[in-house]
């Protein structure tokens, strides 16, 4: 059960002297570094962000303002203020507070999100609700510089003028998203920051806020506009868009940005403020490696070493380097990624051939369109991509790219549960809704070594006929890498595995459910095949197992409904078998947040959970195994 703090820490801080936020920004640190190194989470990105949310929290009042988060991994000081104190400890475990603002745990997080961008579209929703309910409220949002090249984030902002907002943006500048960002609206953020007519106007400003002097604050407002118009290449986007634009300011001097916030709260107009942050700040190890410390596993927090085995190798870092050799003997390979190049393994490719690779930032609907214009041109552009940021790339999936059998290939990173981030970043519906799509193929690798043949086989090819999208775990394995890679080779993709004969049951495995379906089959001597080939089905194997045995089960790590299991139970219909489909899955719900192993043995999909599902088909006991199904 989540605790809250009897007084909101809030509302404590607004007494505090200069001198005392200082010293709490320090305990700020030191608890979330200590509980992230131990739980895991966000660490960077949330160290830059404590004096700005101090500040913010001493001039808005979370209670009667609306003060939205975008993404949310910026907002653990937000939750640490606003009666989360003490239940900090248990964050991102299972029955703990998430790492991302979720509506339903607190009251104070007005809007859930663990994507980017949605901030700024909902804040002008929650306004014009509350203009129909006559209601009268200052509503902020906290955006980072990244989270401004998102699609929904620049069409909110082309609205700001036509809806008659008032709502105040503060974007937190830090230079980056996760890895360093790119595109115009970043370097034009970097001239802002350069720029000496504000480095000018800062200290004119500095000086009207310490005496709050209107007409001196109206007179510097008109100087920033006119000022930034004439001076930053011709115009301001922001003040074209309709927002006053103010900065940039030193995120990290509380006094300052109170003062700020103070003079912009009392002017009924909307407002860009401009928050220059250090991701990392105050923590060497962060500071110094951002991308490294923006999310972390297992570390010491006083060296930020990790805590892990050193044989252990994750999907991610095979795709990454088996693409990287692929792509120095073929130079029509190309990849894109949506500001992941480092979470993806893209790292490498992009150090060998920086020429081939294209970050265009959270853009991903951009980059599969993007992907599908290099395909028309006889390239074989990669795209990847973690699933639950493939969602929003659905249209384009159909349109751009499936419907012109454009040879696209998406791999897909975190499919399936992907533990602590919890529901907002769970892979489950990729199979579903790849799999509806026309000319789509998917295809799931059950290990490394699969991956690494999976993706070698694909991209060997002469010429690939239309999208294929390949599906992996964030789950890492003991292996050694350059084995790996000496025993790539091509293989039969479209081709079922057989991995034990048996009779009566037959369990039809995707991917990572393949390991704990070994185990299952081994013990009771059922049927196992490792069914690589999502879709198309592998229909002359798939008929010879309808044949032969008395229950066929299947298993993926994805939503039961639409997914492979609805397949191969639509294909025996269709074909007149009788023979008892099972489909074992995820239910009809959203998965919350815990450690991997913990929320697939709640979805009853380890080895265990398997196990005691088919001895309930089968009308079994199973002296060993206490649990209840909960359907």
């Amino acid at each position: 059960m989540i605790e809250f703090d009897e007084v909101p820490l809030y509302k404590k801080i607004k007494g505090y002297s200069y001198p005392e936020l200082e010293i709490l920004a320090e305990e700020f640190r030191n608890y979330i570094a200590n509980v992230v190194s131990k739980n895991t989470g966000h660490l960077a990105s949330n160290l830059g962000t404590i004096e700005l949310t101090f500040a913010l929290y001493r001039v808005f009042d979370p209670e009667k303002d609306i003060i939205i988060w975008d993404t949310g991994h910026q907002a653990y000081s937000h939750k640490l203020l606003t009666g989360r104190f003490k239940a900090f400890k248990t964050l991102r475990q299972r029955h703990g507070i998430s790492g991302f603002t979720k509506r339903d745990e607190s009251k104070y997080d007005v809007f859930g999100a663990g994507h980017v961008g949605t901030a700024i579209p909902a804040a002008l929703g929650i306004e014009q609700a509350l203009k129909l309910r006559n209601e009268k409220r200052n509503i902020v949002v906290v955006v980072g510089d990244g989270a401004l090249t998102s699609g929904i984030s620049l069409e909110a902002l082309n609205q700001i003028r036509e809806l008659s907002s008032k709502i105040k943006i503060v974007v937190n500048d830090n230079g980056m998203s996760i890895s360093r960002n790119v595109g115009s609206l970043s370097t034009k953020l970097n001239e802002f920051r350069l720029n000496p007519i504000y480095r000018e106007l800062k200290e004119d400003l500095k000086s009207a806020l310490e005496t709050m002097r209107l007409s001196k604050i109206e007179n510097i407002l008109s100087k920033l506009k006119s000022g930034v118009k004439h001076s930053l290449l011709g115009g301001n986007i922001f003040e074209d868009l309709g927002l006053n634009y103010i900065g940039p300011i030193n995120g990290h001097n509380i006094r300052e940005m109170e003062g700020l916030f103070k003079m912009v709260k009392n002017f009924d107009e909307p407002f860009l403020i401009h928050v220059v942050t250090k991701k990392g700040a105050g923590l060497d190890y962060a500071e110094k490696d951002p991308t490294t410390f923006h999310s972390v596993s297992r570390i010491d927090p006083e060296t930020g070493q990790k805590i892990t085995q050193t044989n252990m190798v994750s999907y991610s870092r095979v795709f990454g380097s088996v693409l990287a050799k692929l792509g120095e003997l073929d130079p029509r390979i190309v990849a894109v990624t949506a500001a992941m190049p480092d979470g993806t393994g893209l790292a490498e490719f992009a150090r060998k051939f920086p020429e081939r690779f294209f970050d265009l930032g959270i853009t991903e609907q951009l980059c599969t369109t993007f992907a599908a214009g290099i395909a028309t041109k006889n390239l074989k552009p990669v795209f990847a991509v973690y699933s639950t940021f493939l969602q929003r790339s659905f249209d384009q999936l159909i349109h751009d790219v499936a419907l012109q059998r454009l040879p696209v290939v998406f791999a897909i990173d975190r499919a399936g549960i992907v533990g602590r981030d919890g529901p907002t970043h769970n892979g489950i519906f990729d199979i579903a809704y790849l799999s509806m799509i026309p000319n789509m193929r998917v295809l799931a690798p059950s290990n490394l070594q699969e991956l690494a043949n999976i993706v070698c086989t694909i991209l060997s090819d002469e010429e690939i006929s239309g999208p294929i999208a390949i599906r992996y775990p964030r789950q890492s394995e003991i292996a050694n890498l350059e084995e790996i890679l000496n025993s790539m080779m091509k293989i039969n993709v479209w081709k079922w595995e057989k991995l034990f004969d048996g009779k009566e049951v037959a369990i039809l495995a995707v991917g990572s459910m393949v390991s704990p379906a070994k185990q299952v089959a081994e013990k009771h001597g059922y049927t196992l095949y490792n069914c690589r080939s999502v879709k198309p089905l592998d229909e002359v194997t798939l008929a010879e197992v309808l044949k032969k045995h008395d229950l066929v089960v299947c298993i993926e790590e994805g939503v039961k409904i639409g997914g492979f299991g609805s397949s191969v139970m639509l294909y025996a219909s269709d074909h007149g078998f009788s023979t008892r489909v099972v489909a074992m899955g995820v239910e009809d719900r959203f998965s919350e947040h815990g450690s991997r192993e913990e929320i697939l043995s709640e979805l009853f999909l380890d080895s265990r959970g398997i196990e005691k599902r088919i001895f309930e088909l089968r009308g079994e006991r199973n002296a060993n195994n206490d649990r209840v199904r909960k359907d």
